[in-house]
């Protein structure tokens, strides 16, 4: 009796885009997160280090915004990241973050595509 052979498990690379894709709001205009102020992000978003935050300072905003990104679920991007924020630091952000999570945005989300314009 001859087995099949065990299926290949996928590309780490393949597992981190859909791990940020399900993590994904459904619209950009989800994103009802503070425009002002400060913010102290929850344990499970940056469990060492730094967790409060100013978005009234560029450096801590894009701080902020960085860590939410690549750290944060759902419901975090919803109540932590502002749209108009997001679209506004995004031509610097993406530069900032890595590319999974930049290539996920942007297939998801038209507007953040270098080259077009995001509706205001």
């Amino acid at each position: 009796m001859v087995q099949a052979p065990f299926p290949q498990p996928p590309p780490p690379a393949e597992v981190l885009r859909a791990r940020y894709a399900g993590r994904l709001p459904a619209r950009l205009d989800d994103l009802t997160g503070p425009a002002h102020g400060p913010v102290d992000l929850p344990l499970h978003v940056v469990w060492s280090g730094l967790r409060s935050f100013d978005l009234d300072r560029p450096r801590s905003r894009m701080s902020l915004y960085r860590t939410v990104l690549a750290e944060g679920q759902r419901d975090d991007l919803t109540a932590f990241l502002n749209r108009d924020l997001l679209i506004s630091q995004w031509p610097v952000l993406r530069t900032l973050i890595s590319r999974t999570v930049r290539d996920v945005w942007e297939t998801a989300f038209p507007d953040l595509t270098p080259g077009t314009s995001a509706a205001a």
